[in-house]
């Protein structure tokens, strides 16, 4: 099975009506140098840009994926900031810990941002409002890259959460691989999981309400 890989659309036909417009400016202006500024610290050598047409991975190769299944997405772990009430967790030494593949069972909108990223922080209200809109249908849970694009502490990305008032299960996770093996290029980047943990769709750049809507619609159809 095939993934199917979006890139952010040229600037003159991204339409965000319910961000801000200063947020939008922010999201169209630094879009790109989210990872242009610095390489992500375990990119793999050669990676494409967001400019480039990226074939879609092959995870069935993944060395990392613990799934049995061919097509499943790459298995990592996710060390949450908050959320841990939406998601069956076990409490670690003061953390949350979880791996992707324990969220199996239920479709994901798994969004990579990162505390210092303009762009993430203007599409992280929309990510909300979904959220909110289908709970119960779709799970959205944030992964904070910042310490492998250079984008921001684990400090910074919290206090962005807090400052937007972000409540849908977020964190970091400390797999540097996630970067090669999912090729994410650029920030954000969101990844829609089937309930099988199967790739639906990839789309690197911002999203607002209506086409995460559109994406998670195609995917529960099926």
């Amino acid at each position: 099975m095939k993934a199917i890989i979006c890139r952010q659309p040229a600037l003159a036909s991204i339409r965000l009506a319910s961000v801000p417009t200063l947020a939008i400016a922010a999201a169209l202006l630094f879009g790109v140098a989210c990872s242009a500024g610095a390489a992500p610290d375990d990119a793999a050598p050669g990676s494409a840009s967001s400019d480039d047409a990226t074939p879609a991975p092959d995870f069935a190769t993944s060395s990392g994926a613990s799934y049995d299944d061919a097509d499943a997405v790459y298995d990592f772990p996710i060390i949450l900031y908050q959320g841990a009430d939406a998601v069956d967790v076990a409490a670690m030494g003061g953390s949350v810990l979880l791996m992707l593949s324990d969220l199996r069972g239920q479709p994901v909108v798994l969004n990579f941002w990162a505390g210092l990223c303009p762009p993430c922080r203007a599409e992280m209200p929309e990510f909300q409002r979904f959220a909110d809109e289908y709970a119960g249908r779709a799970l959205v849970v944030g992964v904070d890259l910042g310490q492998f694009f250079r984008l921001g502490s684990q400090d910074e990305a919290k206090a962005l959460l807090n400052d937007l008032g972000v409540s849908y299960p977020a964190g970091y996770t400390d797999d540097a691989s996630v970067v090669r093996e999912l090729l994410i290029t650029n920030l954000p980047a969101t990844l829609f999981i089937t309930a099988d943990g199967v790739l639906h769709r990839k789309w690197i750049g911002v999203l607002n309400e209506a086409k995460l809507a559109e994406i998670a619609d195609e995917m529960l159809a099926q």
